[in-house]
């Protein structure tokens, strides 16, 4: 008998039938003996309506009130599922977040997970009830309602399994895995058997939709085996139909070598800023980039170019999209005490990607990369490493020609 944590998104729940699907599936992991609990999610578009609905009483709101409104989309479904598995004749019941309690800290509409207590959930579920949960809330220090930021319910999911020291975690999705790449771009892309959990938050940070980057960071953490499945198909995470996501460790006690280069990823949501003519002394870095981290301003790539006097810098970056408003007005604001030139925006940009722990012990991976480009007349405006990455920053244009270039040459394209 294992301990198993289900979740299910928006669009495994979309509609009543689609509930009814999900509790058939419930259903079938009890019948194994197994330990059940679901995390689920609001019915797809319902958050976006509820989000609406704030935006138009009230563009500049109250963050706590706006949890209070996007939260309810969850407890309409948990209801739902709980009524759906009584009708299977299985034993259930729904768990609002502060009922558990899920403690949470009290940033509202970007809570993190601190604590969940689940004395009272596992003594039910070891009599054989199922627990269905929200997921994306919690409970504030306040005692009020918080969120997890969009896609929060895989956090929500992960964190459960981790209290409840699950089996595993079973993230039920409208894919059946984890790809090489995206198929729609890339027609021989391959499902992925096992990734671990750096190659996994790489993918999730640098543009892969399949897991949100924070329940991967969680997973990893605390060792939370997670399988990545499609709720539309008729196989059952116990068969392991999906793509699981564990350590390092375990891929390779099975003997299965890591392949170099794991998987392509994209992001299109991102735009490149320049600053001109930055006199070069110490300090101007702190200075460019302190009043974006002031706003709240994620900056990844950076690149700075020394001038043939010595005497000034340009400095090119790339923020999300929707930031970059912002960004440019910070950085002109500041114009005036850093005494650069000009700030330069590009939103005609995408960063591509090669992920793999293979690439630890293999050279030339950059090289295969560089010369790919080059070979198809893509040009690489930024390039950012880490140990089991590369990524380069293109002309949007360029992106799926990118992909599906780089694809070929690490030989992942499907026989």
């Amino acid at each position: 008998m294992a301990r198993i944590v289900l979740k299910f998104g928006g669009t495994s729940v979309g509609d009543t039938d689609r509930i009814k699907n999900v509790a058939r599936k419930v259903k079938a992991e009890v019948a194994r003996g197994n330990e059940v609990a679901v995390v689920v999610s609001a019915m797809s578009g319902a958050t976006n309506q509820l989000v609406k609905w704030v935006n138009e009483i009230s563009p500049l709101h109250d963050p706590r009130e706006y949890d209070v409104v996007v939260a309810t989309g969850e407890q309409v479904t948990i209801g739902l599922l709980a009524m759906a598995l009584q009708q299977e004749g299985v034993k259930s019941r729904s768990w609002v977040g502060w009922q558990l309690p899920i403690k949470t800290d009290d940033a509202y509409a970007k809570a993190r997970i601190v604590e969940i207590d689940t004395v009272e959930m596992a003594r039910t579920m070891a009599a054989g009830e199922v627990p269905v949960v929200p997921g994306f809330q919690g409970i504030s220090p306040e005692g009020r309602i918080t969120t997890l930021g969009r896609g929060g319910s895989d956090t929500s999911a992960v964190a459960l399994a981790a209290a409840l020291k699950a089996d595993r975690c079973d993230i039920y999705t409208d894919v059946d895995g984890v790809y090489t790449t995206d198929p729609r771009i890339v027609e021989k892309a391959q499902k992925i058997d096992r990734v671990t959990y750096e190659e996994m938050l790489e993918m999730a940070s640098l543009g892969s939709k399949v897991l949100q980057t924070r329940s991967v960071e969680l997973a990893m953490n605390h060792h939370v085996r997670v399988q990545v499945l499609s709720s539309f198909d008729e196989a059952l995470g116990s068969d392991l139909p999906g793509t699981l996501v564990v350590d390092e460790e375990e891929i390779m006690a099975q003997g299965l070598e890591k392949s170099v280069v794991s998987g392509i990823a994209f992001a299109k949501d991102e735009a490149k800023i320049t600053v001109t003519q930055v006199p070069d002394r110490p300090g101007v870095a702190a200075a460019i980039f302190g009043p974006l981290a002031a706003a709240n301003i994620n900056v990844d790539m950076i690149v700075q170019n020394v001038s043939v006097d010595g005497s000034s810098t340009d400095m090119t970056f790339t923020v999300p999209k929707p930031d970059l408003a912002r960004a440019v007005q910070q950085l002109e604001r500041a114009k005036e005490e850093l005494k650069f030139a000009e700030v330069k925006s590009d939103l005609n940009v995408s960063k591509v990607s090669v992920i793999g722990v293979g690439m630890r012990s293999h050279a030339g991976v950059a090289l295969k990369m560089f010369e790919t480009l080059a070979a198809k007349g893509i040009n690489i405006q930024v390039i950012s490493t880490s140990e089991i990455k590369i990524s380069v920053l293109v002309a949007a244009e360029y992106t799926e020609l990118a992909v599906r270039a780089l694809h070929t040459a690490y030989e992942l394209d499907a026989a």
